[in-house]
């Protein structure tokens, strides 16, 4: 058999990696996120640190110098970071509400979700003795939606995409002794998502004790997130630029391919939202970014690149196979390093990252498998 193949057989070229990157992004600045927040997750119960995971293998094959992973799948009690998010949320507008003599016996929180922030929610609720109602878009498995239900919230399961959701959670919030805790912002509605980005901020702390603890004490040089609407990357942003002095790591955010909200933004230079598709990251599958997110997107993120559900997988895989539980949203910060650093270009967007033999990456996997049920067999 010969091995020419006939020009109408030619196998396509690889599709380019839908890449953005912005040089200077390491000089921006901001303000740091407060410190009582770190406060508050530890007089909580069950609060406990989660693990940085060092990953030799993953720095030998990338040529760098160490690897970690912070493992996210054990967090309060559940199995993503969402709930640092949600409980400082929640007591601020509690707390608030009590402060102001608005509380009168107890209220609603409604959310929209795509699995974890919801079911955080509908936990913070239920033990504070409040109600919830969640809304669902369409794509979320249905043992994602069972373990909302298992938390005693009321669950709408909704017959469209993720921003469709949020808009009828926000109306549904408009109700008496209803509250909408939303992990995106829009104009008009910011005050609650600050806050749940806040939360996040504890997961940033924790970074720097556990590198410093193993013999890091300057920092990071590349941190990975998985970006939906860009909150938790805001959370980041914030940590990682507010710093007066000392290594500003790069920054890279990751996202699916069918939901590319913050490449696409990132790239017209100005917020736009995208049509989104189905993805196994579920949790990662949202259309527009969040207003307050977007200026520390736009301003502290070195690069942007977006991904396959093969490319997660894969990299789930690959994390279970080193001994770290991740679900699809959460391998998909070690799958966007990867692609970054591989193929065409790849000699191009390592130095665009600074990456060099003695290099610290970071990545950020936010979920374990039991939070996003989703498996190669699913789809």
């Amino acid at each position: 058999m010969s091995d020419n193949i006939p020009p109408s057989c030619a196998l396509p070229s690889p599709r380019p990696l839908p890449w953005f990157v912005r040089p200077g992004a390491r000089a921006w600045r901001c303000e740091p996120a407060p410190t009582e927040v770190r406060d508050f997750h530890f007089s909580l119960p069950e609060y406990a640190p989660t693990p940085l995971t060092e990953l030799p293998s993953l720095a030998t094959e990338w040529g760098v110098g160490r690897v970690f992973v912070k493992d996210e799948s054990c967090r309060l009690g559940l199995p993503a970071f969402k709930a640092l998010g949600a409980s400082w949320a929640v007591h601020r507008m509690l707390a608030e509400r009590a402060a102001s003599g608005t509380e009168h016996g107890p209220i609603t929180l409604v959310t929209a979700t795509d699995g974890n922030h919801g079911r955080a929610v509908a936990r913070m609720a239920h033990r504070l003795g409040q109600d919830a109602h969640v809304f669902v878009p369409q794509g979320v498995h249905p043992l994602a939606v069972a373990a909302i239900v298992a938390e005693e919230a009321k669950v709408t399961e909704v017959a469209g995409p993720y921003d469709e959701a949020v808009r009828l959670a926000a109306e549904a919030a408009a109700a008496p002794d209803a509250v909408l805790v939303q992990d995106t912002a829009w104009p008009g509605y910011e005050q609650i998502p600050g806050w749940i980005v806040e939360g996040y901020s504890t997961l940033c702390a924790e970074i720097d004790e556990q590198l410093a603890a193993a013999g890091v004490g300057a920092g990071p040089d590349l941190v990975g997130v998985p970006v939906g609407v860009g909150s938790l990357a805001q959370a980041v942003v914030t940590h990682y630029r507010s710093r007066p002095s000392g290594r500003a790591p790069a920054l890279l955010s990751v996202e699916p391919e069918t939901a590319a909200c913050v490449v696409e933004s990132l790239t017209r230079g100005e917020p736009v939202s995208v049509t989104t598709g189905e993805t196994a990251m579920a949790g990662l599958n949202c259309g527009t970014p969040s207003s307050i997110a977007w200026p520390y997107l736009h301003g502290g993120l070195d690069a942007a690149v977006a991904i396959s559900d093969a490319d997660s997988a894969q990299a789930a895989a690959r994390l279970a196979a080193l001994g770290v539980s991740s679900g699809p949203c959460g391998a998909a910060s070690l799958a966007g390093l990867h692609a970054a650093l591989t193929g065409a270009g790849a000699d191009e967007r390592r130095t665009a990252l600074g990456l060099g033999p003695a290099s610290v990456v970071v990545l950020l996997s936010t979920e374990g498998t039991a939070a996003n049920p989703h498996s190669t067999t699913d789809r």
